[in-house]
């Protein structure tokens, strides 16, 4: 199982996450979030971070020529895209970039989405759904996923804490890649518990 740790705002924590052997490092590129990268962590930091985790950028309608400056500025490897992006815009960026669409899930996951975006992008992230965009640190309901096909590989995300280890392990979905965390591992926005995370990852794996 895949670990992606998102709302980074640290290049010393990025490099604690890689010594763990956390897959993915999420950084936030959305101005509205308490957890916005940008003069948080300078992008020479991440040079060399880069070969050794999945840099990965969070970004909300953003126009898709700021998104490639990021993308070369910082040295990402992969966008999670969290709002109304259009499938062109998902295809050209998977060009140089792996593709994260957010899914965002209420009472029920819209089928419609899944296949609209099927093709354009490399994994689904299911969260739950909020009237703001971002994460919401409150869980929907699993089964809805258990009881569906879904074709593309995914992440499990929304309020996910320390005390789900037996949720996670219980778990299970042909397509289930990676779980995604953030505000329930923190000490403050952006700002990760390294040794909660730490224990976190030994007792799922």
């Amino acid at each position: 199982m895949k670990v992606k740790v998102c709302g980074m705002t640290e290049a010393k924590q990025i490099k604690d996450l890689i010594q763990m052997g956390i897959d993915y490092a999420g950084m936030i590129f959305y101005e509205k979030s308490s957890r916005y990268v940008v003069g948080k962590i300078e992008p020479e930091e991440l040079k060399n971070l880069s070969k050794e985790i999945q840099l990965t950028g969070v970004f909300v309608n953003e126009e898709i020529e700021v998104v490639q400056k990021r993308i070369n500025e910082f040295h990402l490897s992969a966008v999670q895209l969290c709002g109304d992006e259009t499938p062109d815009y998902c295809e050209e960026l998977r060009q140089s970039v792996g593709v994260l669409k957010v899914v965002p899930v209420y009472e029920d996951v819209d089928i419609f989405l899944l296949k609209k975006y099927a093709d354009v992008c490399d994994y689904f992230l299911f969260d739950t759904q909020s009237k703001k965009y971002g994460g919401t640190g409150v869980q929907f309901n699993w089964d809805l996923l258990t009881k569906m096909e879904i074709n593309k590989p995914f992440f499990l995300s929304g309020g996910i804490g320390e005390n789900d280890v037996d949720r996670i392990l219980q778990f299970h979905q042909d397509q289930f890649y990676a779980i995604d965390i953030n505000s329930r591992f923190e000490i403050s926005p952006g700002k990760k518990n390294m040794p909660v995370i730490k224990l976190f990852l030994e007792q799922i794996n």
